[in-house]
Parts: C-alpha cells; structure tokens; sequence
C-alpha cells in the first residue's frame, strides 16, 4: 500500500507537479555553481537549497507560519536585511586607490550606462513605469539596492528581480570576460598601469564617508539610507578606535546576513511564480543591463584614451560594476593572462568601489524619479 501510494505521488508529481521538478533542478544548479565552481557559495547555496526547500509539496517552511515566509516578512519586506548587508559591505572598501587616483570615478558612473539603457528596453515589455525602472536596476549589479528600489516601487515582480540580480552577480566571472575580449584588442588589454600609490591622510579617509553622505544626500534623497548605511560601515573601518567591530561587521555580520538573505530570496522562487513568461523576460534584461554596464564602462576608457597621453587599460572601466570585489579582480586576472607582469589590482579596486557608490546613486535617482 505504501509503495502504491509513493508510486501514484510520483505520478502526479510528474504529470501535474512538472514545475516543482523544474525548480528542484534550478536548485541544484545553483548548488553545483556554489560548490564545484566557487561561484559566490555564500550567497548561490543557501538561495539553491532554499529553492529546493519551498518547492516540495505542502512545505512548512513557507505560508502564513512558515519561518521563511517569517524570515522574509521581517528582513526583505522592511528592507532591514539589505542596509545590515550595506554595513558589513562598507567596513570591507577600502577608499584608498580611489582617493588616491579620483578619476577613476568617471568609469564607476559610466558602468551605470546599462541601468538607463534597460530602464527604456524593459518599459517596452512592462507598461508600469515603476515595474521597468525596479526591473532596470538589476543593472547596479548590487541585490540589496535592487531590492530596496523593487520594494519602494512596489513592483509586483520583486522575486524575480532579487533572484535575478543575485544571480547575476554570482555569474560575473561567466558575463564579463566575454564583453571585455569583444570591445578590447589584445594590445588594449596589455596596456601596463604602473601603481603610484599616493599617501591618504588618516582626515582624508574619516572625512571621506560623512562627504559622500551628505552629498548623496543633497544630490538623492531617496538613496540616502542605502549610501548612509554604507558609508557608515567605512567610517567603522577608518575612525581607527572600532576596529574589533569592523571585524566582526567584515566577517561575522557579512556572512551572516547574506546566508539569510539568500535563503530567504528562494522564498519567491516558488515554482508557480517563478516560472513564467515574465520572469524569463526579466531575466534577459537583467542580462542586458550587465553586459551593457561592462560595455559602458569599457567604451568609455577607450573614448578617453583617444585624449590621453597616458592611457588607461580599458579593461578597468569593466570593474565599474558594483558587483564587489569580483569585477575587480576579473579585470586584475585578465590583465595577468594577458601579461604576467600587469598588475591592475589597484586601480580596479579604485574603479569597482567607485561603482559601488555610483550604483547606489543610481538606484536613489531611480526612486527620486519614480516612487
């Protein structure tokens, strides 16, 4: 009797149930991504498992007492989780090669170039303003900005707007090389960037944060919370007398908050939710504004090097997505394939922390315009 039992669910959860299948499959991906390809594990396995946990039928983990629908009610929602992760994201930057060398700030806003190109494309395919202009900050390449404009703007796609902007942003090791080797010649990605690190006063780095806040501020109102949590995490890290606290908020918090985060995002991976016309759509958008905020940044290093007597590699206006530190460093690993001895670490981090400024911004201008 039991075996019949297991065999007529088994049916029906073929036949019937196809798209819980389907998402267990998406889970494991991600799963596998996590472990075998080191693709961001923190963030890709709890959201692959999560995946798995609220697609079996009649899960307890979901629903009006489920501790994931709870979990998401109390952190996503509200939007707590986003700016604690903001914290701890900010006590990891350091400003120093950006304060050192400014004008890496240009490529960090030119990365943003794909928000505003996905904001026309998506209003195309989603007549609701605010659904096109949640769904265009995918391209911020940063999930708790993009949850937090999704949320404000009150989209009704915010699960596959989180979904796809983590997801993404664990993918960029798989997204950019390609754009970066399409724009660029092989003598463009060998131009050598010697490091000439200038001293920053310890003024200059406390200072830095409560400036970038209040012009924020002045600039984006609405991006005030999310730039402000931010840079408070910096100032954490740079006033010199919390340093055991920007430990725990680089490490402990950090990692805490984003295995919570995403557990929490597979709560709107539900299969009857997740797989629909409209989440493939905003999928591919999602993808558009990545790859159209690594070819902004790209081009523009190259529009400026016809100017320049000292150019710049431009690979490095690539890192100008906010994805941090992981645009970054895929400039500094394409660099040193490209010539063992070119070392761009530097100045992609200046870029990459940059972005992560500028994509805040981004997202506070989006909200300023539409909320």
């Amino acid at each position: 009797m039991n075996l019949e039992f297991l065999y007529k669910s088994i049916v029906q959860l073929v036949t019937e149930d196809w798209k819980m299948i389907v998402m267990w499959i998406i889970g494991g991906i991600l799963i596998y991504l996590a472990i075998k390809k080191d693709m961001e594990p923190t963030l890709l396995l709890p959201m692959g498992f999560g995946a798995i946990l609220v697609n079996l039928p009649f899960s307890g983990a979901i629903g009006a007492e489920g501790p994931l629908t709870t979990l998401y009610n109390a952190g996503i929602a509200n939007e707590l989780f986003p700016l604690i992760l903001f914290i701890g994201i900010g006590a990891m930057i350091d400003f120093g090669p950006l304060l050192s060398n400014p004008k890496l700030m240009i490529f960090g806003a030119a990365a943003q170039f794909g928000i505003f190109f996905t904001l026309c494309l998506a209003s195309i395919f989603f007549p609701n303003i605010n659904d096109a202009a949640s769904i265009a900050i995918i391209g911020a390449a940063d999930g708790p900005t993009a949850i937090v404009v999704a949320n404000q703007l009150k989209s009704e796609y915010v699960g596959a707007i989180m979904v796809a902007a983590y997801s993404y942003m664990a993918l960029v090791p798989i997204i950019q090389p390609p754009v970066i080797k399409l724009l660029t010649t092989q003598k463009e990605r060998m131009i050598r960037m010697p490091y000439e690190p200038k001293s920053v006063s310890k003024t200059t780095r406390i200072l830095f944060p409560i400036v970038i806040t209040v012009i924020a501020g002045l600039v984006a109102p609405e991006s005030i919370a999310l730039v402000g949590f931010l840079m408070f995490g910096n100032l954490i890290r740079e006033c010199g007398v919390l340093n055991s606290l920007s430990e725990t908020a680089q490490k402990v918090l950090a990692n805490l908050v984003t295995i919570f985060l995403g557990i929490t995002v597979a709560t709107q991976m539900q299969a009857e939710k997740f797989l629909s016309l409209q989440t493939i759509v905003i999928l591919a958008l999602g993808l558009f504004a990545f790859i159209f905020d690594t070819a902004g940044g790209v081009l523009i290093a190259k529009f400026l090097n016809l100017f320049m007597k000292k150019k710049v590699n431009p690979m490095i206006g690539a890192a100008g997505i906010s994805a941090f530190p992981m645009a970054g460093r895929i400039v500094h690993k394409m660099g040193l394939k490209e010539d063992p001895q070119n070392f761009l670490l530097m100045h992609s981090m200046g870029v990459n922390v940059s972005g992560q400024i500028a994509s805040v911004i981004a997202g506070g201008l989006i909200l300023g315009f539409f909320a």
